[in-house]
């Protein structure tokens, strides 16, 4: 019987000797046809792509009597190709796929080593049998180690071949199952994880929705209960202001009347008691201070009434800079002191369709967060709008802090937040992002550690041509 090596994992010892072998081959005897049956049967089947072909093999020996002595052996199973040399193995490599290598080690020109790294680097799904007259046990074991299956001694015993091609054939199988399974699974992890993240979303903007119609609802009616009231409040200061006049030009006609001289005395009197020259200045102060503080009063009504068109689920034209002003006039709080300037850069935007409450649900937590960027530091903040034919843009940056890089591709995922516990949800531009999706527009982010960030967010000017083009970021 022919003497044969084993690869290196296959035995416990670290090389076996003769009678190791021998013993290995008693014991492998038995089974050596239950496998071919096997081989036979996922040949006929279908290899491990599914489909109805033999599996390859290229023989690559520099003898041809070999070359014909593993076809002759192999050729019932497996359709075999031959090589003389290694170019002649590259030659057939690319041709055809080849799902299994088995190389003769030295020949003419280039080795079989050389033919085994180009396999193992360029063909990966392909396995590799060296066979070689030289039997030494650490030529065998690099082999192993650059990627060979196993490394066999010529002459080799027909049925230890055959056992050999199918373990190998079997374990390539199992390998490139893997990794399809693998791959697969990967597949589906990122599915699974891109569907919490919008399901995230989505709950994050159902919470949302509720809450903004509640404040919606909310706002109207104290809009409603407040601009009653001040609406009196408004038409009886002019009345006020008008009887004040009439009052004051009664008196100014006393006191050009020729009075006695006791009557005279006494309003002169009087006059100083109540300090009356004061008291007519400090009344029609008062009376236009009060005037503005109601006018006051009426413009955050409106604003309220403005923001809060929760209840239009339709697309109807709106104006984009009525929006914008009104929000930020709600959050004027933000940009009242000294050390945040707020710059309006408005470009020609025509109205466009959109919910006009929604967007301005967008401008708001874009403003909130430019402001907080910047928080006690000197900074800007500038708001650009402009239009194309199909598009309306807005930009909103911020000189603050910028954000970090790591940070940017977590920025919209719902409640992640990098601020301070209590000081923020992670809410606002997932909320941002989710109306602007459902608007068919995008929104992009640009910023800078350390230095700046800017959001640009673009909306369809038309909803019936949402679907002619991409936006187009103007960087």
């Amino acid at each position: 019987m022919h003497t044969f090596a084993l690869p290196v994992w296959a035995h416990p010892l670290p090389y076996p000797d003769l009678a190791q072998t021998k013993t290995f081959m008693a014991l492998q005897q038995a089974s050596i046809h239950q496998r071919f049956e096997m081989r036979n049967a996922q040949n006929y089947y279908g290899n491990v792509n599914g489909s109805l072909e033999k599996e390859r093999i290229l023989i690559v020996d520099d003898s041809a009597t070999v070359r014909m002595s593993f076809s002759r052996l192999l050729s019932a199973q497996y359709e075999c190709f031959e090589a003389e040399n290694v170019i002649d193995a590259f030659e057939q490599l690319k041709k055809r796929e080849i799902d299994l290598v088995i190389t003769d080690v030295i020949m003419p020109g280039l080795s079989g080593v050389e033919l085994l790294r180009k396999v193992i680097e360029s063909y990966p799904r392909t396995a590799v049998i060296v066979v070689s007259g030289v039997d030494r046990p650490q030529r065998a074991l690099d082999a192993v180690r650059l990627g060979a299956f196993d490394y066999l001694i010529k002459p080799c015993d027909e049925d230890v071949l055959a056992l050999t091609v199918g373990r190998a054939l079997e374990r390539r199988s199992l390998l490139i199952n893997a990794a399809t399974y693998r791959a697969d699974l990967e597949t589906r992890n990122e599915e699974l994880v891109r569907g919490k993240a919008q399901l995230q979303r989505l709950q994050a903007q159902i919470v949302q929705n509720e809450k903004m119609a509640s404040l919606g609802q909310l706002a109207a009616g104290i809009a409603h209960e407040i601009n009653n009231p001040v609406g009196f409040v408004y038409g009886n200061l002019d009345l006020i202001g008008e009887c004040v006049n009439d009052l004051i030009r009664l008196v100014n006609f006393y006191d050009g009347l020729d009075l006695a001289e006791d009557s005279a005395k006494a309003a002169a009197d009087l006059r100083n008691d109540i300090n009356y020259e004061t008291a007519v200045n400090d009344l029609t102060d008062m009376i236009t201070d009060c005037r503005v503080g109601v006018e006051r009063v009426r413009e955050i009504v409106q604003n309220l009434r403005t923001f809060s068109r929760l209840d239009e689920a339709e697309f109807k034209q709106t104006d984009m800079h009525e929006g914008i002003d009104s929000t930020i006039r709600l959050i004027s709080r933000y940009f009242t002191g000294s050390n945040i300037k707020l710059v309006r850069e408005y470009g020609d935007v025509p109205p466009f369709d959109s919910f006009s409450a929604q967007l301005n649900q967008v401008w708001m937590n874009l403003l909130v967060n430019a402001a907080q960027a910047i928080g006690t530091n000197t900074g800007e903040v500038k708001i650009v709008t402009h239009a194309d034919a199909e598009w309306v843009y807005v930009s909103i940056s911020d000189t603050g802090g910028g954000i970090d890089a790591s940070h940017l591709s977590r920025i919209f995922d719902p409640f992640f937040t990098t601020k301070a516990v209590g000081e923020g949800t992670g809410l606002g531009l997932s909320i941002a992002f989710g109306i602007v999706d459902r608007h068919h527009g995008r929104i992009d982010v640009h910023s800078e550690a350390g230095k700046a960030t800017t959001f640009t967010v673009s909306l369809p000017r038309n909803a019936s041509s949402i679907a002619l083009r991409k936006p187009h970021i103007l960087n």
